[in-house]
């Protein structure tokens, strides 16, 4: 169930301690998606999205999603560690909702030109819009299965980059992606945007196992990127939103 947050303008579908599974945006208000020309180190971001959230006139609350870029694969401990200090300044913020995180989040690391150092793509954040439609961002998700103990033990094909293992992968990804819309009350219809993350060619299950069962008008954009964690091949994220700018 979408937990709403008023004085914020968005919801979010509750996720795990590093983010939430996706955010949209409440009657009156919309979501705005600002793209950085090239990625930004994580704390010189940080402090450019803080000068553009008051700039805009929103509070830090408002900050509800980002897109980051990473060097390479974590491991699961690397990873752990990132995400506390990433999280840290959402708690400084005040973004944090008790002990849950409500801001969407991708990470992926590019496969060509990666970034130095963990830094910010993009981010996405409520405005007032007494005019607006539906909009919406769903996080990043690989095909690893929740309740495992490790990550390795819960990859959906762990290993196997055939046509048949990307097609499991994929199916666990969409399924995932797809149960996450209906929590927020939103799908394909409503997107703008639909990303695929892996440097495996998806060619052959593009038409069968994406456009078939998404909005094939909408189409798919591809980045030649892993996702975040050591053993991950596929990940995907989808958005829905009206209003972007490059800063």
């Amino acid at each position: 169930m979408m937990k709403p947050l008023p004085e914020r303008g968005y919801g979010y579908a509750p996720g795990v301690f590093q983010y939430s599974c996706g955010v949209a945006a409440l009657p009156g208000y919309r979501l705005e998606r600002a793209r950085f020309r090239r990625p930004v180190e994580l704390g010189e971001g940080f402090a450019r999205i803080k000068a553009h959230l008051i700039a805009r006139g929103v509070p830090l609350t408002a900050f509800a999603a980002c897109e980051l870029r990473s060097p390479g694969q974590f491991t699961e401990a690397g990873f752990a560690e990132f995400n506390r200090v990433y999280a840290g300044t959402l708690q400084d913020w005040g973004v944090f909702v008790g002990e849950e995180n409500p801001v969407a989040r991708s990470n992926v690391c590019p496969e060509v030109s990666p970034p130095a150092a963990p830094g910010f793509h993009a981010f996405s954040y409520a405005v007032p819009d007494a005019a607006s439609v539906a909009s919406f961002v769903i996080a990043g998700n690989c095909e690893a299965k929740e309740g495992g103990a490790t990550y390795r033990e819960s990859i959906v094909a762990f290993g196997d980059t055939s046509p048949a293992g990307l097609s499991a992968k994929c199916h666990h990804v969409m399924s995932e992606m797809e149960s996450r819309m209906r929590t927020l009350g939103v799908g394909y219809d409503a997107a703008t945007a639909m990303n695929l993350y892996t440097v495996y060619d998806p060619h052959p299950i593009l038409a069968r196992e994406i456009l078939g069962r998404a909005a094939p008008a909408l189409g798919l954009e591809w980045h030649l990127c892993r996702p975040p964690i050591e053993g991950l091949d596929w990940e995907m994220d989808c958005r829905g939103i009206s209003h972007e700018l490059v800063l």
